[in-house]
C-alpha cells in the first residue's frame, strides 16, 4: 500500500566505465582510450550534475577483471578520478568505493577526507569487503581471508576510520589496538564541510547488513522484486534502530539496470543489439559467478533445477556476493522461468540487481511505485551505455520526477551529507518509527 512521503527520492548513478554491457565501448561517441580520458570523466559529472543527481558512484578495482563475464575489466583509482571531477563540479555528490581488506585505515581516512574537503563536503565511502583471489594475490595472499573474518576486519576498520576523522576536529590521536588493526596517531587533514565523507555500505551478507545498521548512512543494494525491496528496506532501518539510531539515518538505494528508448520496442531492440555485440558467454558466466553454479551447464530452456535453488549458500566457502545471490534465487522461485526467461528478464547480466527495459515515462512510474511502496529511499542507476543512457536519464526521466513533485528542480543542499538529509524521510509519529 502507498504511503504518503515527503523530500525527494535520491538518485545516483552508477559510473560501470563505460556502461554495465560489455559493448558499451563501441559506442561511436567514444574513443578508444575513454576511460583513461580526464575529459570522458568530467564530462559525467557534468552531466549529473545538470540532472541535480545526488551522487556518482565509481568502484575501485584490485585486480584486473575478467572479461568473460566483466564488461570493465580495467579500472582507474576512484578517488584519483573524482578529483577531476571535483574540479569540474560544484553540488554532485563522489562516492568512492574502497575495500577495507586491501587497504590501511589511516591511509585510506587521509585520502578520503583529503577528497572531502577539497571537494566542499561532497565525498562518500561505499564501504566493501573484496572478494576473489586474483584481487588477493595483488596483495601477497593466496586467496581473500573467510566472510566472517573480512567483515570482522572491516567493522573494525571502519572503527578507525571514524576515529581519526574525529581526531581531525579534535586534535586528539588515536590509540587503536584490535584484532586486526594497530595504529597510533591523528590525521594532519582538517575536517571538511560536511565534517567527514557520507559512509555507504553494499553487501547483502548477515554481518554486512548489521555493518549496515551500526555505520552506514546509504546501503547500495541489490533487489530483484519489489516484495524482497521492502522486506529488505525494513530490515535495515530495523538493524539501524538497534543501534540506536534512526530509521532515516541509512538510506537504501538499490541498483538499477537500465536500457531506455523512446518506446518499449526501441528499448528491447537496443538491449538485443548491446547484447548481441557482446561476447557470447557473457550472460552464462556473470550468472555462474553471482549463484555458485556453473549456469552453462543448464539446459536454456527448462526450469532451473530445484537443487541449484535450494541449498543455500555457505558463507565461509561462497566467494560471490551473498545479496545477490538471495536476490537472484527469490526472483527465481517467484517467477519460475527458463535459463533462457531468466537472462532476458535481467537483461542478461544474471546481476542481483533488477533489469529495467521500457521508455523514460515507463521508469519514472517505477521509480514512484517502489518510492510509494516504502522498497526504496531512491535508485543508483546503471545505464547500459553510460553517454547517452545518462543523457537520456538527465534530460527526460528527471523532468518526468520533477514534474510528479518527486524530486527537485535545483540543487537546494551543498553537500553529500545534506543531499541525504533533505530526501525521502520515512513518515511516522516519531523518529524512530518503523516501516508499517
Amino acid at each position: 500500500m502507498s504511503r504518503p512521503r515527503t523530500g525527494h527520492v535520491l538518485l545516483g548513478v552508477n559510473v560501470l566505465v563505460l556502461g554495465y554491457l560489455p559493448a558499451a565501448w563501441q559506442s561511436p561517441r567514444l574513443g578508444p582510450d575513454a576511460f583513461v580520458d580526464p575529459e570522458y570523466w568530467r564530462t559525467i559529472g557534468r552531466l549529473a550534475e545538470r540532472g541535480t543527481l545526488d551522487a556518482v558512484f565509481l568502484a575501485d578495482g584490485p585486480a584486473l577483471g575478467d572479461p568473460s563475464h566483466d564488461a570493465n575489466a580495467g579500472r582507474l583509482e576512484p578517488t584519483v578520478t573524482w578529483a577531476h571531477v571535483a574540479a569540474a563540479t560544484r553540488r554532485v555528490g563522489l562516492v568512492v568505493t574502497a575495500s577495507t581488506t586491501f587497504n590501511d585505515p589511516f591511509e585510506l581516512a587521509e585520502r578520503l577526507l583529503s577528497l572531502d574537503l577539497l571537494s566542499g563536503g561532497r565525498a562518500g565511502w561505499n564501504i566493501v569487503t573484496t572478494r576473489g583471489a586474483a584481487a588477493a594475490r595483488n596483495f601477497g595472499l593466496a586467496d581473500v581471508p573467510g566472510r566472517d573474518d573480512r567483515y570482522d576486519r572491516a567493522e573494525e576498520f571502519v572503527e578507525a576510520v571514524l576515529a581519526l576523522w574525529e581526531s581531525a576536529r579534535t586534535g586528539e590521536p588515536v590509540d587503536h589496538h584490535g584484532r586486526f588493526l594497530d595504529l597510533a596517531g591523528r590525521l594532519r587533514v582538517p575536517p571538511s564541510p560536511q565534517g567527514r565523507p557520507v559512509l555507504l555500505q553494499a553487501g547483502g551478507s548477515p554481518k554486512g547488513r548489521r555493518l549496515a545498521g551500526r555505520f552506514a548512512e546509504g546501503v547500495f543494494a541489490a533487489e530483484l522484486t519489489k516484495e524482497g525491496a521492502i522486506e529488505h528496506y525494513r530490515q535495515v532501518k530495523r538493524n539501524a534502530v538497534a543501534f540506536g539510531r534512526r530509521p532515516d539515518d541509512v538510506r537504501i538505494l538499490p541498483g538499477l539496470l537500465l536500457s531506455l528508448g523512446s518506446t518499449e520496442e526501441e528499448a528491447r531492440r537496443r538491449s538485443d543489439e548491446l547484447h548481441d555485440l557482446g561476447p557470447a558467454s557473457y550472460s552464462a558466466q556473470w550468472l555462474s559467478q553471482a549463484i555458485g553454479f556453473d549456469a552453462s551447464t543448464l539446459p536454456l530452456d527448462e526450469p532451473f533445477p530445484e537443487e541449484v535453488l535450494a541449498a543455500p549458500a555457505d558463507p565461509q566457502t561462497f566467494t560471490g556476493s551473498l545479496g545477490f545471490r538471495e536476490s537472484i534465487v527469490e526472483q527465481i522461485r517467484r517467477t519460475n522461468p527458463t535459463v533462457r526467461e531468466y537472462l532476458r528478464q535481467t537483461r542478461y547480466t544474471g546481476s542481483g540487481h533488477a533489469g529495467f527495459v521500457g521508455t523514460p515515462e515507463q521508469l519514472a512510474d517505477h521509480i514512484e511505485d517502489w518510492f510509494r511502496s516504502g522498497a526504496i529511499d531512491g535508485f543508483n542507476l546503471q545505464p547500459d551505455r553510460l553517454i547517452d543512457g545518462l543523457e537520456v536519464i538527465v534530460d527526460e526521466v528527471v523532468p518526468l520526477l520533477r514534474a510528479r513533485g518527486l524530486y527537485r528542480h535545483e540543487y537546494e543542499t551543498r553537500t553529500l551529507r545534506e543531499h541525504f538529509g533533505a530526501a525521502s524521510p520515512t513518515p511516522g509519529p516519531s523518529a524512530v518509527a518503523l516501516p508499517a
